[in-house]
């Protein structure tokens, strides 16, 4: 089921909001927590009701195994023997349902052996409920739930519940079933619905009005890199940049908007991530909450910065190129997580130089980094990444217009090629608006690198007719755009 569907704002969401707070004032909070859990049970199976059984055996797995961990002494060799079991169960059943086909393929191409294995389908938002009970597990070993006893129905919930299982944020478990526990989430709020909608019909507008509307300027370059222009080739690396940023934090506005109207806080995912300065920077703004779990539950373990500058920037390294393959099961993922590795290295070298660029200077060489990295991300092959990435930087031509066959010789002799605007084929029939289509990327630039994000709108605004009429058009203009429908880009992940 899609936030973006009728079925689940006309149906589903008033259902399920209704029902929660009927049942907590009229019969309990137990049951209200276990209408809301079923309620998210149904939200997942509507995609594929097979894999529910799935989601309900990792749920117990790691609730008996964390119970487990907790129970024993800290430190000692049964708590280490439990986490461990916990972890390589994880990673076992993400490992077979994302990465066999993956790794039999692999092995084929290198060994030219002929394995087969049937295709599996990949369960819907299997990495986004690994990673949150991977760092429960971990949690439970460091002690941080010695103290405290979750209920299997607090701890279902807190997987489970909807607007953040399918992709994030990745919650921690102080960060939700606390919440469970206080009067007030039961009680109905005016303010925190109305926020919540508010946060909803932004986030819809993102993914509705912008996201879904440039994805067709996006999928005949990247499938057709090998002759992508340079023209063509910033086109469509833009697009996806900007596809990706409006689809996903979209996403995680809606997800917390949703967790408000049930009195629920869930922790912002996105904070301007292409006003960063530096790499480290855009790390700290972009899928924050995967940000600091590749920080606590990987980099650290692994060492972080406690052993000399070349481990830490081999820890840099090899935490990225996890995080990478945590992305998908393909090269491209793979390469994309360490180049992000080799950024970081770097930007942490240059701080060692103390060496300090402009903040125009550091916040567009890191806007170009990262829409090379989502080049490598979004290409079907590393071959189809390295000839847009040569389209992108001008070795395979560079398109200027009114200048049918005409050439340079400085750049000739450089080996660059001027050619017309007719020779732009991939996209015939928005590039008859040329016009239109670079001032809308122009446009979208300017909203992403100098606008205040949503949060930031609904820390600043303050409630006004104007706003509620304009929200209210809004809302209405992305109603009828639902005949549309479209997942969510990290709906795969």
């Amino acid at each position: 089921m899609l936030f973006n569907s009728y079925v689940f704002i006309f149906v589903f969401l008033p259902v399920a909001i209704l029902g929660f707070f009927t049942l907590s004032q009229w019969i309990g909070k137990t049951v209200a927590k276990l209408w809301l859990t079923v309620a998210s049970f149904i939200f997942y199976g509507y995609w594929n009701v097979v894999y529910v059984p799935l989601l309900i055996v990792s749920i117990s797995l790691n609730y008996i195994t964390g119970n487990a961990i907790s129970k024993a002494v800290p430190g000692g060799r049964s708590s280490k023997f439990l986490l461990g079991f916990g972890v390589v169960a994880n990673l076992g059943i993400i490992g077979y349902y994302k990465y066999a086909n993956f790794f039999v393929d692999s092995a084929n191409h290198i060994f030219k052996s002929q394995f087969l294995l049937s295709d599996i389908l990949l369960p819907l938002a299997i990495s986004f409920y690994t990673f949150t009970q991977i760092a429960y597990l971990v949690d439970a070993y460091r002690g941080e739930t010695r103290n405290t006893r979750y209920s299997f129905l607090d701890y279902s919930l807190f997987v489970v519940f909807f607007p953040q299982l399918i992709a994030g944020p990745i919650l921690r478990h102080n960060e939700l079933i606390p919440q469970l526990k206080q009067r007030k989430t039961f009680i109905f709020s005016c303010k925190n619905f109305g926020l919540g909608l508010v946060l909803f019909s932004l986030g819809l507008s993102k993914k509705v009005l912008i996201a879904d509307n440039i994805a067709p300027w996006i999928s005949p370059i990247f499938n057709h890199a090998e002759i992508a222009s340079f023209i063509e080739s910033w086109v469509g690396a833009l697009s996806y940049t900007f596809q990706l940023y409006f689809d996903f934090s979209g996403y995680s506005d809606m997800a917390i908007g949703l967790g408000l109207m049930f009195n629920i806080n869930l922790p912002i995912n996105f904070n301007s991530p292409y006003k960063a300065v530096s790499i480290v920077d855009f790390w700290r703004r972009w899928h924050i909450t995967l940000s600091n779990f590749l920080r606590d539950y990987l980099y650290i373990s692994l060492g972080g910065n406690r052993h000399g500058s070349m481990r830490r920037y081999l820890n840099l390294f090899i935490t990225m190129l996890l995080g990478g393959l945590w992305h998908g099961a393909g090269w491209t993922f793979v390469l994309w997580g360490g180049l992000h590795g080799v950024y970081l290295a770097i930007n942490h070298f240059w701080k060692t130089l103390r060496f300090q660029l402009l903040k125009s200077v550091g916040s567009t060489i890191s806007f170009i980094a990262v829409v090379a990295g989502w080049v490598l991300f979004r290409s079907n092959t590393i071959s189809d990444a390295i000839h847009l990435l040569k389209s992108m930087f001008g070795l395979n031509g560079i398109v200027l217009p009114g200048e049918a066959g005409g050439k340079l010789s400085v750049l000739t002799n450089l080996g660059f090629e001027l050619r017309s605007w007719n020779e732009l084929t991939l996209l015939p029939d928005l590039y008859g608006k040329k016009v239109l289509v670079f001032g809308a990327l122009f446009a979208l630039w300017i909203v992403v690198t100098q606008f205040p994000n949503t949060q930031q709108i609904l820390q600043n605004v303050k409630p006004q007719r104007v706003w509620a009429i304009g929200l209210g058009l809004l809302s209405a203009l992305c109603l009828l755009s639902l005949n549309r429908v479209s997942e969510f880009l990290y709906f795969q992940f």
